[in-house]
């Protein structure tokens, strides 16, 4: 069930490349015409969808919803080919389709500008000028397209594994080296891996069925799926929908139970253990609640086995047979991800959202165990997020090296999501009206009233002083206006803040 995404511009030889790959390695070999071509026989309007998304004052609601659809039903579509076989996929950015499914093999293909321009010459029969101008606008309309699609830059090169320049490089041998490449361990199904494209799958279907349905169709919605578990969000203007959500989904294979939360946003909390008996969750619940989001949690296991041992942490009896059976049987080169798997069950994220969906929260949970960089690429972009939450983390380290190791997840994480990211310890000071907020907030008001109060009672010094003669008097009243005035705005700022978060309007 190997999947190797191969991205590619207008006659740059990726076609070519994965053509002749897939027939190296046997694998199936798919298209983003076909993908295309599947969309549009399923009645999802691709060519308007497309023109919405490189012109966006077309976009509107309905886009959106289509938007939905079409990106629920390509990843179903890609899931069901890679499931019923290995896969090479060329187009834009397939991979992008599959967050946090670490098998993926993810190629960049490119060629020299001079190349391709002869290429666009000779098959399209135009003369130079033509063909540059025929490059700059498709590359211009691919660009928009993952901006507006995924919300990523289509030539960031951190979204790739390999990139592949053909411009002295056939692609027969090209496809040569990168047979070699997707041999290697790093690119083969793992249970974890395995289990991430069939939630994803899940997810998808259920979004799909969700859009053909005519009681749900014209509603917009959030899909995630964990082991069976279906985890819908809703904005308010389609409360209408809620009581139709488990019937349009009790007829789809697989799906256990589902769980639909109201919500106008989403907040993700990254932690390493969960307990929704803490101080934090009840901070994070909070804020939801005033913001009306869903809250998201993703278990993040930094560590594998090694990294434990090192660190002097004990392991259960069950991991320690659980790992000395993965020892004694070699299987290719992915026995710390097996070993993952075991360590990455617990933390305690099922009971904490079947809290969260109790008390009408639960935006669905992960568990990504691994480097942060596959954390990063495991968030769905097109779920808007207003807040990133990142709880205790890094835990076999010490508190120096979990201090350190935090604060770059953090600003890795700022990076990349368009969303403030905070410490979960913050949460209190920055989201929420404590007594602290009650004293500072009396406080700077009384300072605010003695400044007014003082303005008002003498206007004719005051006047006097800033109208005052000469160089020295005017300099004087510009350095104290200079000083009065950033003064009485962070004053009177700071009261208003506090009180907006009083009324929790934010």
């Amino acid at each position: 069930m190997q999947v190797i995404c191969i991205s590619r511009g207008s006659f740059s030889g990726g076609k070519e490349l994965a053509e002749r790959l897939a027939a190296k390695l046997g694998y199936n070999c798919l298209s983003r015409e076909e993908l295309v071509d599947a969309a549009t026989a399923e009645g999802i309007h691709v060519g308007k969808l497309e023109m919405a998304m490189m012109k966006p004052w077309t976009f509107n609601e309905r886009i959106a919803i289509e938007r939905e659809h079409y990106l629920a039903f390509t990843t179903a579509y890609l899931c069901d080919q890679a499931m019923e076989g290995k896969l090479v996929y060329h187009g834009r950015t397939g991979h992008l389709l599959l967050p946090g499914v670490s098998h993926v093999l993810r190629i960049r293909a490119v060629a020299d500008r001079e190349y391709r321009i002869k290429a666009a010459m000779q098959r399209l029969g135009v003369n130079r000028e033509k063909a540059q101008k025929y490059l700059r606008d498709v590359e211009e309309d691919i660009r928009r397209w993952v901006q507006s699609m995924y919300g990523i830059s289509w030539d960031d090169s951190s979204h790739y594994d390999m990139i592949v320049n053909l411009e002295q490089m056939s692609a027969e041998n090209a496809a040569a080296a990168l047979v070699s490449v997707a041999q290697l361990p790093n690119f083969q199904m793992t249970p974890a891996s395995k289990q991430a494209m069939e939630d994803l799958r899940l997810g998808a279907k259920s979004r799909v069925l969700l859009a053909k349905d005519e009681r749900t169709a014209r509603s917009s919605f959030k899909v995630r799926a964990a082991k069976g578990i279906v985890t819908v969000t809703y904005s308010p203007h389609d409360a209408r929908t809620a009581g139709a959500i488990p019937l349009v989904l009790s007829s789809l294979d697989g799906v256990l139970e589902v769980r639909a939360t109201m919500a106008t946003t989403n907040i993700l909390w990254v932690q390493e253990e969960f307990d929704f008996a803490s101080n934090a969750f009840d901070h994070v619940v909070q804020i939801a609640t005033k913001w009306n989001a869903a809250v998201e949690l993703m278990r993040f296991k930094p560590e594998n086995g090694d990294d434990a041992k090192a660190s002097g942490s004990e392991t259960s009896p069950s991991n320690q047979a659980a790992i000395a059976a993965v020892q004694r049987e070699y299987n290719g080169g992915i026995e710390d991800d097996i070993v993952e798997e075991i360590n990455c069950e617990d933390g305690n994220l099922k009971k904490t959202l079947e809290e969260l969906a109790r008390i009408g929260r639960s935006g669905g949970g992960r568990v990504i165990c691994g480097a942060p960089d596959r954390l990063v690429s495991s968030i769905d972009r097109t779920i808007p997020y207003s807040l990133v939450v990142v709880g205790n983390i890094f835990m076999s380290k010490g508190e120096a090296t979990r201090k350190r190791l935090g604060r770059e997840l953090m600003s890795l994480l700022g990076d990349n999501i368009k969303a403030p990211v905070v410490a979960v310890e913050e949460l209190k000071a920055q989201y929420l009206f404590g007594m602290r907020d009650v004293v500072r907030m009396f406080l700077f008001m009384v300072l605010v009233f003695f400044l007014y109060f003082t303005v008002f009672r003498h206007q004719v010094p005051i006047l006097r002083f800033l109208a005052g003669e000469g160089w020295e008097a005017k300099s004087l009243a510009a350095a104290a206006v200079f000083i009065f005035v950033p003064a009485v705005a962070y004053l009177y700022g700071t009261v208003t803040k506090s009180f907006l978060k009083l009324i929790r309007m934010e």
